[in-house]
């Protein structure tokens, strides 16, 4: 069957309206959300309980204990921040190198079919629940943890930062490799052909000239997966310990700010309390430096558009 030209031009314009509509509702939910983290942040820091605004918001910068669930409440940010990023870096320190050696052998060196075999394994780690990683955290990565270092006397508590952020790393490594294979195959071949030309091997090449040639794209997915590890709630829920405190120890028990926000929600506290409404000052926290390190990536992303 074949349309009129005044059908078709009706079918394009209902598809365009219809995309401008989803487009909008994406855009209206998404200032929902920030609208909704925004007020009931508010409301917490012009709290009575808190001090009131701006004493609350002085406390939340310059004290070093979170336990606004305490009866002597301590509204300082910064322990859950420290969880956070401790967990994170780690998370890096696995995924990072991992991630370039992975990207390495499916752009450089892998066959189209072995590429087309490996990947969909590398993609089905994404689709494991993440409630799995935790007890995977805890139940096998630390006792062997704890096997491995007890010889050198060096004792690992049974909720630590090191065992969610090794296996939150193995967690986003398919999707650190998939966007730095991206960046690689983005680079031009041209490129390549020269490196070869002058007797450099496909290592040399992949680490010299491909790797520099797309910095910008392998650090905006390190800065997206950064902000992914940040911002992984089930995994340190269940392996980091709930316990907030400023350490530079792995081995301790540590409280993230997405661990926090679970432990609350989950609990009994009223609607509206004091402590209840630390979640969104906690969460619009979680939601400033996702937005910025997201933003540089985005930033850095762009840069390679161009090339």
């Amino acid at each position: 069957m074949t349309l009129s030209i005044g059908v078709k031009k009706s079918i394009d314009i209902a598809l365009y309206l219809f995309l401008m509509l989803m487009g909008a509702v994406s855009i209206f939910i998404t200032f929902a959300i920030v609208w909704v983290l925004l007020v009931d942040t508010v409301r917490f820091f012009t709290h009575p309980e808190g001090g009131g605004f701006p004493t609350s918001l002085i406390r939340f910068f310059t004290e070093t204990q979170w336990t606004p669930t305490f009866y002597y409440k301590q509204i300082g940010i910064w322990p859950l921040v420290n969880g956070t990023f401790i967990i994170a870096f780690i998370s890096m320190l696995i995924s990072i190198p991992l991630g370039i050696v992975v990207a390495i052998y499916l752009s450089e060196y892998a066959s189209w079919k072995v590429r087309e075999t490996v990947k969909p394994w590398l993609d089905f780690l994404e689709a494991v629940p993440t409630v799995v990683y935790g007890y995977f955290a805890l139940l096998f990565v630390t006792p062997i943890l704890s096997k491995l270092l007890a010889p050198f006397g060096i004792y690992v508590e049974g909720m630590n930062a090191l065992s969610p952020g090794i296996v939150i790393g193995i967690m986003i490594l398919p999707y650190t490799a998939s966007m730095i294979e991206d960046a690689f195959k983005g680079v031009p071949q041209y490129l390549r052909e020269a490196s070869y030309s002058l007797g450099a091997s496909k290592l040399r090449t992949a680490l010299f000239v491909v790797l520099p040639a797309a910095k910008s794209g392998v650090l905006s997915a390190y800065l997206l997966g950064f902000s992914r590890a940040i911002g992984e709630t089930m995994v340190v829920a269940v392996a980091a310990g709930m316990y907030p405190q400023i350490t530079a120890n792995p081995l301790e028990p540590v409280q993230t700010i997405t661990g926090y926000i679970v432990q609350v929600a989950l609990g009994d506290l009223p609607f509206g309390s004091f402590e209840y409404l630390s979640i969104f000052a906690a969460g619009f926290m979680l939601f400033g430096i996702t937005l910025i390190l997201n933003s540089i990536a985005v930033y850095l992303k762009s840069k390679t558009v161009g090339y």
